[in-house]
């Protein structure tokens, strides 16, 4: 596997983000630091893929790749193959294309992307 390398030293805020996406239920923002797009996320209590996400993304089930880190709440992710994991606060996660997400709970899940914020919640 090739090495992920720093080309500046930089730093930016969330609370400034160079974009942000928000459909129903969901906060993303967007931040660009030497050439690597990250985004926070944020999905209200109540939030499901299916019913959020899917009619931006237009597609049957979430075909983004995700790898971050749950900040906060909890959400659970079913793949395609019928595969379940639940996310919560502290845990870090990967999740392959194929998949449907939604909110566990009464607290809004928060998460740091490393990999789908360049486009994930974007009009298709």
């Amino acid at each position: 596997m090739p090495a992920n390398t720093a080309s500046s030293l930089e730093s930016r805020s969330f609370d400034e983000p160079d974009e942000k996406r928000r459909p129903d239920k969901t906060e993303v923002d967007v931040v660009s630091v030497s050439g690597y797009t990250l985004g926070r996320f944020r999905f209200q209590p109540g939030w499901s893929w299916a019913e959020c996400i899917k009619p931006v993304a237009k597609t049957d089930s979430c075909q983004s790749n995700h790898v971050g880190i749950c900040t906060g709440g909890s959400i659970i992710v079913e793949h395609n193959d019928g595969g379940r994991i639940t996310i919560k606060a502290g845990d870090s996660y990967s999740i392959p294309p194929g998949h449907n997400a939604w909110v566990e709970g009464d607290e809004p899940f928060e998460g740091y992307e490393f990999l789908s914020a360049a486009e994930y919640a974007k009009e298709a």
